[in-house]
């Protein structure tokens, strides 16, 4: 399956629904990438969803040692890492969660860290389990 080709956007005009597992990543996102390869001959979109799914399961699971342990710096670390490469990729709402959490770990705020960790965990889950699913086997 070409992920270039293959009918990853929403119905043209849904501007709130996104390209991958019912909304997970933003279109636009997408578009964005997609006009650097626009024939898809490069398969650019399908290298990078790759890509940024290898990555994010090798950092969910560092988020979950670093939870564990407790390391507020591998923890923050691990945000900011899944901050950028998420909001490329159009995660938005996994970004934005990474974000907050970096914040929170940068100003040392632990109110409401643990509901917020919890969230970042399953988006993260939920992100990797829908480009999974887009991806060729």
């Amino acid at each position: 399956m070409n992920v270039a080709a293959a009918p990853l956007l929403s119905p043209a005009g849904n501007d709130t629904a996104g390209a991958v597992g019912g909304g997970v990543l933003d279109r636009h996102a997408l578009d964005k990438l997609r006009e650097l390869d626009p024939a898809g001959k490069g398969g650019l979109v399908q290298r990078v969803l790759a890509t940024y799914t290898s990555s994010l399961a090798r950092l969910l699971e560092q988020f979950g040692g670093a939870r564990a342990r407790e390391d507020m710096r591998e923890l923050r670390h691990v945000a900011h890492t899944l901050k950028s490469s998420s909001a490329s990729v159009g995660a938005l709402e996994l970004s934005a969660l990474c974000a907050d959490v970096e914040r929170r770990l940068r100003d040392s705020q632990s109110d409401g860290l643990e509901p917020q960790l919890d969230a970042m965990a399953r988006e993260g889950a939920r992100v990797l389990a829908a480009v999974r699913a887009t991806l060729p086997v």
